[in-house]
């Protein structure tokens, strides 16, 4: 039962995480919008950057590139949520039940890392070379994101017994 309940805590951490960011991006939409934007801009690169042909500078696409992302936010924090209850309703069963009442969480904590991977460490990262920028590079945030999701994620996918504490 210890484990278990270990395993349901920390999906509800990733959970009220993103309950948090969701809520912080709806409440004060301009601060991580300033952010999209000069990523997405590649206004902060050094002088003489020979791929600034990549840089994004439509308004528009910086609001559809920032409403993705909260969308994407918004239905990792439901599938988590989801999660959690329903390994919650497991809790008691036996490890094959509860095993297969980990399904929507995997899939949460999934989405969150492919957030981190691809739109913030490939995209932003790479693409529009938000690493060049001292002031806009998220890319230690994201890794840490990364790390965070993917360690509950790789205790999670542990198979439970029946026998264990």
């Amino acid at each position: 039962m210890i484990t278990r309940s270990a395993k349901m805590l920390l999906v509800a951490g990733i959970a009220l995480y993103y309950t948090l960011v969701v809520f912080n991006n709806l409440t004060d939409f301009s601060a991580n919008y300033e952010f999209i934007q000069h990523v997405l801009s590649m206004d902060t690169a050094p002088a003489g950057n020979h791929t600034m042909w990549r840089a994004l500078t439509s308004p528009t696409i910086h609001l559809v590139f920032y409403w993705t992302i909260i969308a994407w936010e918004f239905v990792t924090m439901i599938l988590a949520w989801w999660g959690l209850a329903r390994l919650i309703r497991a809790v008691r069963d036996s490890a094959v039940a509860f095993n297969a009442g980990k399904r929507l969480a995997i899939v949460a904590l999934t989405l969150s890392l492919l957030m981190w991977l691809v739109a913030f460490l490939d995209v932003g990262g790479e693409w529009f070379l938000m690493w060049q920028s001292h002031t806009w590079n998220g890319q230690e945030e994201a890794f840490r994101m990364f790390v965070i999701v993917a360690f509950v994620l790789l205790l999670l996918l542990q198979p439970e017994t029946d026998n264990q504490p």
